[in-house]
């Protein structure tokens, strides 16, 4: 195997590593039981042997990311859609101290011992297969919202998109994915502190220059996560076993407690929840907005 660097994503380590390679056989212990029998994900008995045989001998000719889906393509006109939820992460390598959280296996070819495993300590995840030009239609990536690093989004279409959510708090806004694809908990609350504005502000009364400044700053911190691989706070691993870095970036998450960062500013970080979601933000300099 090349050098690879020690900082990558997921998607990046999965393109070095099994683009071209053909699926031999898949292994899933995530159908024991009966709970997800009518549910259309290989949780359920049934759909597991189904898609057993459409992704058995198929060649893995892509992989993307789309929100927070890893997109993997066959040669056969299919994909995989692999959503991994609060603790999945899908491995090639170092995997073995986690043996008791794997709970899917592809056994890959060519090479010996080349597999892609799915490591969930949760059993969150969830794993189907659809026909690609059919993934507008997908339970999942077809509902998703646009994607912040898209080329074609711009602040003005998130101002357009965000005062349509009369009454939801900010937090609550960004982290729906239906709304806006690929922001987690971590990253609405870094994109807040980093632009001035209090969680519970409803979205719609945020005044429009501000949108120019949440946009900047999603754009800055999604980049900024990829290029440190990652975000390894909780559990996260890419897929050679290693942790992200982005857990070292943090201004706000986590610092409840803790003196603001923000230059001249003295407010103590603290932690509240909204809509069932963690928010950590700073009283101080972070602005409620209620009219405009």
């Amino acid at each position: 195997m090349p050098e690879l660097p020690e900082v990558h994503t997921t998607v990046e380590g999965l393109e070095r590593t099994i683009v071209g390679k053909t699926i031999k056989d898949v292994w899933s212990d995530f159908h024991i039981g009966t709970a997800y029998r009518e549910r259309q994900t290989i949780k359920n008995k049934k759909y597991f042997e189904k898609f057993k045989k459409i992704v058995t001998g198929a060649k893995i000719i892509g992989i993307e990311r789309r929100g927070k889906n890893i997109l993997i393509n066959l040669g056969n006109s299919y994909t995989i859609v692999i959503h991994m939820k609060m603790t999945g992460h899908l491995m090639v390598e170092n995997y073995e101290k986690e043996n008791k959280f794997i709970h899917l296996i592809f056994f890959l070819s060519p090479g010996k011992k080349t597999r892609l495993v799915l490591s969930d300590m949760r059993k969150f995840a969830s794993v189907t297969v659809c026909k690609t030009e059919e993934l507008h239609l997908h339970d999942t990536v077809g509902k998703l919202g646009p994607d912040p690093l898209d080329p074609d989004f711009s602040a003005k279409k998130l101002f357009e998109i965000l005062r349509g959510k009369k009454g939801v708090p900010i937090k609550s806004a960004i982290l729906d994915q239906n709304t806006l694809a690929g922001i987690g908990n971590i990253y609405s609350d870094e994109i807040l502190w980093q632009t001035s504005i209090h969680p519970l502000s409803p979205a719609d009364k945020i005044p429009q220059k501000k949108f120019a400044e949440i946009f900047k700053a999603m754009q800055k911190i999604l980049h900024l996560s990829i290029k440190q691989g990652g975000d390894s706070k909780s559990d996260y691993r890419n897929a050679f076993g290693g942790k992200g870095n982005f857990q070292n970036f943090h201004n706000v998450y986590g610092k409840k407690g803790l003196k603001c960062q923000k230059r001249n500013c003295l407010g103590i970080i603290q932690r509240i929840v909204v809509r069932g979601r963690s928010a950590h933000f700073c009283p101080k300099h972070q602005i409620k907005y209620e009219s405009r």
